[in-house]
């Protein structure tokens, strides 16, 4: 081989060899967000996530695709969902009631918001306590926006309305997944 042949396959090999380099890496930068079987995640977002619905006819299917049967249809624009499994286009949701069904990405937001499924009112305070000011209430089977959780609270928002409410008393800020992934659509908790 030609010193001139030579340097050019050196050099071929150095660029292979940072091309491979920087794919490794981009790899291992989405290799931390995995689904419930291990497998990395089509977005590289985690899961479980949550998300909220977009607007207030939202299909609920048996599977992630067109081809499968609407098992129901969500009536509530900014119900809080959360993602359990996932495909490039579509969502394995767990609802407010345990149930697990997909939905079509564009359907979804990333904006927050927290659903009271209790049939009591739930307090939203002034301050991150029980013994500070109770600024409204938050009616059962209501939502409310979603700004923030710490220390056990959430800061919340309604309009003008602003405060905090406490964490275990809303659904939509859980860290552990409600559903078991490996469920099929259509069925409830379990």
């Amino acid at each position: 081989m030609s010193s001139k042949a030579a340097a050019i396959f050196q050099s071929l090999r150095r660029r292979t060899a940072v091309a491979l380099a920087v794919l490794g890496l981009g790899v291992m930068a989405g290799a931390g967000a995995t689904m419930p079987d291990g497998r990395p995640t089509p977005t590289g977002l985690e899961v479980p996530r949550w998300i909220s619905l977009k607007s207030s006819h939202v299909r609920a299917r048996q599977g992630p695709g067109l081809d499968y049967p609407i098992l129901w249809e969500y009536r509530a624009a900014g119900l809080p969902v959360q993602v359990i499994a996932e495909t490039t286009e579509w969502r394995k949701i767990c609802d407010p009631d345990g149930a697990v069904a997909w939905i079509h990405r564009t359907v979804s937001s990333g904006r927050r918001y927290v659903f009271n499924t209790s049939a009591e009112e739930v307090m939203i305070h002034a301050g991150k306590s029980q013994a500070s000011a109770v600024r409204a209430r938050l009616s059962p089977r209501s939502l409310v926006s979603l700004d923030e959780c710490e220390d056990g609270w959430c800061r919340v928002r309604a309009r003008r309305l602003r405060g905090w409410i406490q964490e275990r008393a809303v659904f939509g800020v859980q860290q552990r997944a409600l559903c078991n992934a490996n469920r099929p659509a259509g069925t409830g908790r379990g």
